[in-house]
Order: structure tokens, then C-alpha cells, then sequence
């Protein structure tokens, strides 16, 4: 049996680290994706191979249709298949939700062309080749800030909110051969996070989460990455959905 695939855009560090490393310890070829970072994007695959998988380390910007193409292009060529895309790839930029000025058209048309036009470009680009083999799947990583107005930033929120919209769009786009779905983290333990709000701001930030979320906890790469490989590999009726994994915060703690 050919050994199944999974590409992670954006997998040099943190959640999409994360996938390829799950996805290679159940045995998936992984092509490992990055911007930016080629060091930190080689020890994941290292660690993935390691665990006895095939990887493509590859670099490029999810924002530039082109880039998308080349990627699915190397993944055609090297494999023959993908079956599971996880659109991981995000930007945000950190600005306090009272300051309207600290955002210009610039910062929204930056973000949205990474967190979702990028989306979108990759799914299409790899729409042919999971078109190949049944029961596919699309993962985007979105975030509770699109669900509920928080997070680093207005620009950000918005653009997570406009993801869950087109997730559910692709998905009725692109059954019955490709399930699309998303996932929405509350507060992730990340290095991207810790160093967007700097260390006395993240120790409030995570404390401030904990004593709201029911389970009273944050969420660790490992745990994002546990949805994604169930929405991914799994879930063959589930589609056009958008799992909130939060510890509980939105329902807050009683």
C-alpha cells in the first residue's frame, strides 16, 4: 500500500511543527513547508524522519499563488499524492484592541494575504492532487479570536472570522471527494505567541486564560495537532466544521 501524505504549510516551529511530527509518528510522508527559518524547518524534518518517513523540506510565501503552485507541483512529482493539507501558515501583528490607529490598510491586507487568501491558494493548488483518492482532507488553523473578538489584534480576529467563512465554502465546493475543515485553538503555549507579547504580558495573558477556561489550562501544540490529525485522517463524514479547542474558555469556568 502507497504510504499516504500530509503537507503542513507554515511547520518550521510551534503547531505546525507539531502536525508534521504527528504525522510522520503514524507513519505519513510529510512535506514540511516555511517562509522563512530553514534551520529550524530542517530539524523538524529531521525529527520526522527519524521516526522513519519520507519528508520534503520546502521553502515558500503561501501568499504568492505561485509558490502554492510549485509546492503542489514538488509534492506531484516526489509522491504521486497528498491526502491531508493543514493550512497552518498565519501572521498576525500585536495591537491592543482599543488602538484603531495602531492598523492601517497595510497590517489587513498583510495579514488576509497570508491567513486567507494563503489558504485558499494552497487548497487550490492542491485540490488536483487530493482529488486522487478518496476520503481527503483540508485542515485550516484558524482561531477562537475569529469566534470571539480577542486575540492579537483586530486585523487578526478578522481574518480568522473570514477563514471560518470560506472553510465552510470550500467544503461545499469540494465534496464529497475532499472534506474541508477548521480548527480554532483558544491560547496556545508558542514561542510566536510568548515573544508577540513579551514575557510579563504573556504570564498575565496565560493566567488571565486559566482562571476562565473550565478545564483551567492552555493549550499545547500537541493538543492542536491531535485535532488536526483527527480531521485530517479521520472524520470521513465531518465537513465544513470548525472545532473550538479552548479548554473551555468560551463557555467559561462555572
Amino acid at each position: 500500500m502507497q504510504t499516504k501524505v500530509a503537507v503542513i504549510s507554515g511547520s518550521s516551529s510551534g503547531i505546525g511543527a507539531a502536525c508534521a511530527q504527528l504525522y510522520a509518528r503514524q507513519g505519513w510522508n510529510v512535506l514540511i513547508n516555511y517562509a522563512r527559518g530553514a534551520d529550524a524547518a530542517q530539524a523538524v524534518a529531521e525529527q520526522c524522519r527519524a521516526l522513519g518517513v519520507e519528508v520534503l523540506v520546502l521553502q515558500g510565501d503561501v501568499s504568492v499563488d505561485a509558490d502554492c503552485q510549485r509546492l503542489a507541483a514538488q509534492a506531484d512529482q516526489h509522491w504521486g499524492r497528498v491526502d491531508v493539507l493543514v493550512n497552518n501558515a498565519g501572521t498576525t501583528k500585536f495591537v491592543p484592541i482599543k488602538d484603531l490607529a495602531g492598523l492601517q490598510a497595510e497590517d489587513f491586507q498583510r495579514i488576509y494575504a497570508v491567513n486567507v487568501v494563503g489558504a485558499y491558494q494552497m487548497t487550490r493548488a492542491f485540490t488536483p492532487l487530493l482529488q486522487r483518492y478518496p476520503v481527503t482532507g483540508v485542515v485550516n488553523i484558524s482561531s477562537i479570536a475569529g469566534l470571539m473578538g480577542t486575540g492579537s489584534s483586530i486585523a487578526y480576529m478578522a481574518s480568522k472570522g473570514a477563514l471560518n467563512a470560506m472553510t465552510v465554502g470550500l467544503a461545499r465546493a469540494l465534496g464529497p471527494q475532499i472534506r474541508v475543515n477548521a480548527i480554532a485553538p483558544g491560547l496556545v503555549e508558542t514561542p510566536w505567541m510568548q515573544d508577540g507579547l513579551g514575557a510579563a504580558r504573556y504570564a498575565a495573558t496565560v493566567q488571565a486564560y486559566t482562571e476562565r477556561a473550565a478545564l483551567e489550562a492552555v493549550m499545547s501544540p500537541q493538543d492542536i495537532a491531535e485535532a488536526a490529525w483527527w480531521l485530517g485522517a479521520g472524520a470521513a463524514k465531518t465537513t465544513g466544521e470548525v472545532l473550538l479547542v479552548d479548554a473551555g474558555f468560551k463557555i467559561t469556568r462555572a
